[in-house]
């Protein structure tokens, strides 16, 4: 019988491998730009092409690599980060695993050009799938220069998989932003087809953290800063009325590294308990500094999740701070129910000599003495003081039923008018009236309408949305909607993350009813809405619409439009506890029963039930 066990090629094992370290474009640029940085550079210059599939470059200023070391960085399991398995737990660079360029040589074509400090010429390598085509010396500046080109060029099954270029453009800047928030002290550039997405000098971590997501971000900003024995923590949260439904701006660093935790993440959102409103997430900007040797990295291929020794008291640590940090700038309510304000003593009276306290009493003094009474209401009293003038009384008290008997006998009743109420009706006319229609609303949340066996209950808030789903896919579709103009302008704050979603979907909310006249980072101006929803509403429109898109990310046109409409008529619908009167009642009846799909939501959620007489005579029974 023969062997059927077998060696895999190198070429083969460094594709498999590639499957797992590049995923995207996005994990090549997180590969190289890490590597960039720990090659000690103090600039760093990213260029795409193409949402990186035909071209992915990288530069940087470090101390490059000799001829020979070049050759080597391309070989599987070379790297100069590690050298014995104990390393592995005190680990202060990026990438140590050495199967990143080895990996992206193997489905892409590399060239690669370096040069060290010392060195007078550099070295340039060009390889295809794993094959070194050429290897010759060139002038190049200090540094590296790393260009990846026609990505998955041999795998054309991988390459059909990527996503829309917006879509992998989205990836790669979420890439570029973890690394560049990580490392202020280090300069960074972005081009995407010729256009500078980013310019970020060399500065701290809040100026990159506002050169990054825009200058207003500064005011939003709450510093937190605690030390112990086990954990650095440094870093900003946002105040809670700048919280958004999207996660875009939660960023957890690690010794300088980009992690996903969702415990501590719960952390967070326990110190920000009872201060934002429903579906809300707080922004956070965290750095924690632990010793490496309590923490294990090598858990995930993306070196993106962490495993704390401690993890508990990490917690603790860190909810801690965050809600030291809101009351010590005033962001959270500090309420002490026991303390007596009467008690405080002001700042003047700290150097205020002591002195015993008098009493003195007017031994004199006669309530019941007659005398003037508007002396008394003019006469000040002094209290505690060495001229204790008497106080004056009222007249005598008989005084003060003299006339009384006189004055009741003119009064006269019989010319005192009531004022007479209005009969306006019957008291249950508006419920004889919904009788009559057939329709009445129960708990501020169904609408119940009669059938001739029976009756219908309509979920007023998924009605609502089917209606307003058809209409919206009709408006994006086939004819624009009708669009109210602003008498000023409305302005909102969105990332540029967040303003490239919204570039990409500005067609088809024109279509709607929006009007854009300005779309740029930091500052989005509005000068018309739709129709249907109202001025105040549209900051939680665009924020829901933003947080549904990042998290289904749709591929195609159809998708796109589809989800757009959905995630409008989610938002836009009214909702459970909206008191409608009669004629909103019959519209939302009349208005589902004419859509092309009245059973269900456009999430496929059943919208009504029918209860027949006889469901209703079995209750009975």
């Amino acid at each position: 019988m023969t062997d059927i066990i077998q060696v895999l090629p190198d070429h083969v094992a460094n594709q498999i491998a590639a499957g797992e370290v590049v995923q995207r474009p996005a994990s090549v640029v997180k590969e190289l730009i890490e590597n960039a940085v720990d090659a000690g550079g103090t600039r760093i210059d990213l260029l795409i092409k193409d949402a990186g599939k035909t071209l992915i470059q990288v530069s940087d200023n470090g101390k490059g690599m000799s001829e020979t070391d070049a050759r080597l960085s391309f070989e599987r399991h070379a790297t100069s980060k590690i050298k014995m398995a104990e390393d592995l737990f005190d680990l202060k660079t990026k990438g140590f695993r050495g199967e990143a360029l080895a990996s992206i040589a193997a489905i892409a074509h590399v060239e690669l050009k370096t040069k060290q400090t010392d060195s007078e010429i550099g070295t340039q390598i060009k390889i295809q799938g794993s094959k070194v085509a050429s290897q010759e010396p060139c002038v190049t500046s200090n540094g590296t220069v790393v260009s990846v080109k026609n990505l998955f060029y041999n795998i054309p099954a991988r390459r059909n998989f990527l996503k829309s270029n917006s879509v992998e453009t989205r990836h790669i800047i979420d890439e570029f932003q973890r690394v560049a928030l990580a490392h202020p002290q280090i300069s960074f550039s972005l081009h995407h087809n010729g256009n500078e997405l980013f310019q970020l000098p060399e500065t701290n971590h809040r100026q990159r953290i506002v050169n990054i997501f825009g200058a207003k971000t500064n005011e939003k900003l709450v510093p937190v800063e605690e030390e112990t024995d086990l954990v650095k923590i440094t870093g900003f949260v946002g105040k809670p009325e700048f919280s958004k439904r999207t996660r875009g701006e939660q960023f957890f660093f690690v010794n300088n590294r980009y992690i996903k935790s969702p415990y501590l993440n719960h952390a967070v959102n326990a110190a920000f308990e009872g201060l934002l409103k429903d579906k809300k997430n707080p922004a956070y900007f965290l750095y924690l500094s632990v010793d490496p040797k309590s923490i294990d990295i090598n858990i995930h291929p993306t070196k993106t999740e962490i495993k704390f020794d401690d993890e508990h008291a990490l917690y603790a640590i860190l909810r801690s701070s965050i809600k030291h940090s809101l009351g010590q700038f005033n962001v959270a309510p500090v309420l002490d129910f026991e303390r007596d304000s009467n008690l405080d003593t002001p700042y003047d009276y700290k150097k205020k000599p002591i002195s015993n306290p008098t009493i003195e009493v007017d031994r004199d003094f006669n309530p019941f003495e007659s005398s003037n009474f508007s002396e008394k209401s003019t006469q000040p009293v002094k209290r505690n003081s060495g001229n204790f003038q008497k106080r004056s009384s009222s007249e005598s008290w008989e005084t003060l039923y003299n006339g009384l008997q006189q004055e009741n006998a003119d009064n006269n009743f019989t010319n005192i008018e009531f004022e007479s109420e209005e009969v306006s009706g019957h008291l249950f006319e508006e419920e004889k009236q919904e009788t009559q229609t057939g329709t009445f609303q129960l708990q501020k949340k169904y609408i119940i309408s009669s059938l001739k066996n029976g009756m219908i209950v309509i979920d007023q808030h998924r009605a609502h949305s089917r209606i307003l789903y058809e209409e919206l896919l009709k408006n994006i579709t086939v004819k624009a909607a009708v669009s109210q103009q602003l008498l000023f302008p409305l302005h909102l704050q969105f990332n540029a993350h967040e303003t490239a979603m919204l570039e990409e979907l500005k067609p088809s909310l024109e279509q709607t009813g929006f009007v854009f006249s300005k779309l740029k980072a930091d500052d989005v101006e509005i000068t018309g809405i739709p129709n249907l929803i109202a001025e105040s509403e549209v900051s939680i429109l665009l924020e829901q619409l933003l947080s549904d898109f990042e998290h289904e990310v749709p591929d195609s046109g159809f998708l796109q439009t589809d989800l757009l409409a959905k995630s409008l008529a989610k938002s836009m619908a009214i909702k459970a506890g909206t008191l409608l009167n009669m004629e909103e009642q019959l519209a939302i009846v009349n208005g589902l029963f004419a859509c092309k799909e009245a059973n269900l939501t456009p999430y496929n959620k059943k919208i009504f039930i029918r209860l027949t007489a006889e469901d209703l005579e079995k209750k009975f029974i």
